[in-house]
């Protein structure tokens, strides 16, 4: 199941949802439970198969937000 970034047109706050599928209808604000959000382009982590990690190996970037 892929988590959706949005964020709400009202109080501008960004949240991540959890959907089962792109044409779920848009979730509701947690902070001010506006229905009218935006959905975000997110960078996505993903690792490729088949490639070795380690030494001399390819290894991934982290996904963990810098600062």
């Amino acid at each position: 199941m892929p988590i959706y970034e949005y964020q709400c047109k009202a109080c501008c706050h960004c949240f991540e949802e959890l959907t089962l599928s792109a044409s779920e209808p848009r979730p509701k604000c947690p902070e001010c439970e506006c229905a009218d959000v935006e959905k975000l382009m997110s960078a996505g982590c993903f690792r490729p198969s088949g490639i070795a990690t380690g030494s001399g190996g390819f290894t991934a970037p982290s996904c963990k937000p810098s600062g």
